[in-house]
């Protein structure tokens, strides 16, 4: 770190606790949604057992178009991202899940770009696909979910079904909600109140730079973390606020000079793909260490820059997962590795073939307008436990973790990226504790 940041980074802490003080106050909606957890599990146990006795659409193929960056500066993304899919549809077909379905998995390459998104979209739809996964830019999700919400209206027989495992700009499930799109990672408010609430609590961080990508989610990061901090500690100072071109090989130099100039004791980004690993190779260059707080810094490519600085880069992450989750998910990630060479990062398509299969299996069809009115509002088993697809606004309720960059070691020793570093947790934030209320008006058909 540099002489200009004394700032010294929290310890792993093993206790879960609340850091939001300004929302102690819980509305009814918040109580009610904790009170779900509690008999999730049984729900989920009888559901458990009878599926292990009947599989009642055995045979059926279920064929899913992910639409994503597969060329371009993010398709490093777009293609571990689609092979996770693949991957988790592959080990979770047939009699491994309670429908008893098979689930195909195809890419579609858009680019990034919204209009080759539709175009994608309607060549999936013409080759008969009838369920949708995107993730890649929320400008292509909203692009997306109005044109298949259009699409549902005019040829109902040939309704889709879209899912959403990491776009996260909110208005996806509140202005812009619609009956037909249901995200699986938890939005940027959620994750905002998670990051700044977890760095409120440090008591010597006093200031904090800024640094994002110049399209909606950037903007929402600054725009979110600016008004939930001053709602958590109001005498932390923003000292700087920048916005970079997305996926240009945008240089950082001139940015980690002015991070050294401010004085700042700590960085806040929602970079992600070459734009994350090239702020942390010039962060390293520099020699500025200060601490990262991110979303991010698990993808491909990331944990292989950390580790070329040492370990003298303190990070923290804020996601639904860590390197060392638990359960079912930890095997599957281990044979995953082994197959590909690469990390499985995107947990999220575990739960979205789970949720599939076991709404397919409760309504006995794999009919997208069936299987989405059990989604909604439905209680599954994910790949941490119960999660909860709120009916009001198909946002999927789901705890976040911080965890931290360090050298692997017991309990934590499964490696990012074979770098002999991992993601520990730090502290776990449960959904009551995350979400806020949905201005979603959905019209359901």
């Amino acid at each position: 770190m540099t002489k200009s940041q004394p700032f010294s980074h929290p310890q792993v802490k093993q206790t879960a606790k609340s850091y939001f003080e300004p929302y102690a106050a819980r509305p009814l909606w918040r109580s009610r949604l904790a009170a779900l957890w509690s008999s999730a599990l049984a729900l989920l146990a009888s559901g458990g057992a009878l599926a292990a006795t009947h599989l009642p659409l055995q045979g059926q193929t279920v064929r899913i178009a992910f639409i994503d960056p597969l060329s371009g500066p993010a398709a490093d993304i777009g293609r571990n991202s689609l092979r996770s899919w693949q991957f988790m549809a592959e080990h979770k077909s047939g009699a491994d899940n309670p429908a008893g379905v098979r689930f195909v998995v195809a890419g579609f390459d858009n680019k990034g770009s919204p209009q080759e998104s539709l175009n994608a979209l309607k060549a999936a739809i013409d080759q008969g696909f009838r369920y949708i996964v995107q993730g890649n830019g929320s400008g292509v999700a909203a692009a997306l979910s109005s044109a298949i919400a259009r699409h549902n209206l005019r040829s109902p027989e040939r309704a889709v079904l879209y899912i959403n495992y990491a776009a996260m700009d909110p208005e996806l499930t509140n202005e812009k909600c619609n009956f037909w799109h249901f995200r699986i990672d938890a939005d940027t408010t959620m994750k905002i109140r998670a990051m700044t609430g977890f760095m409120a609590e440090q008591p010597e961080l006093r200031r904090v730079f800024l640094l994002n990508q110049n399209y909606a989610h950037g903007q929402q990061f600054s725009l979110f973390f600016r008004e939930t901090m001053a709602l958590q500690r109001p005498d932390i100072q923003i000292v700087g606020d920048v916005l970079h071109p997305p996926f240009q090989g945008h240089d950082f130099r001139a940015d980690v000079r002015n991070i050294q100039a401010s004085g700042a004791q700590a960085l806040a980004t929602g970079n992600w793909g070459a734009d994350l690993r090239d702020l942390v190779k010039a962060l390293h260059a520099q020699g500025v260490y200060l601490p990262i707080y991110a979303y991010y810094p698990a993808l491909k490519g990331v944990p292989e820059a950390l580790a070329e600085t040492g370990g003298r880069m303190p990070v923290y992450q804020v996601a639904y997962n860590h390197s060392n989750q638990e359960g079912p998910i930890h095997a599957l990630a281990t044979a995953f590795r082994k197959r590909h060479g690469e990390d499985l990062t995107i947990y999220a398509s575990f739960d979205g073939i789970e949720m599939l299969s076991h709404a397919m299996a409760h309504v006995g069809s794999t009919d997208p307008a069936r299987v989405a009115g059990r989604l909604s509002g439905m209680i599954f088993k994910g790949f941490n436990g119960p999660v909860h697809m709120r009916a009001d606004d198909h946002q999927l309720l789901k705890g976040l973790y911080v965890s931290r960059w360090q050298k692997v070691g017991a309990p934590h020793e499964r490696s990012a990226e074979g770098t002999g570093y991992t993601f520990a947790p730090v502290q776990f934030m449960d959904a009551s504790r995350i979400s806020v209320p949905t201005r979603c008006q959905m019209q359901r058909p």
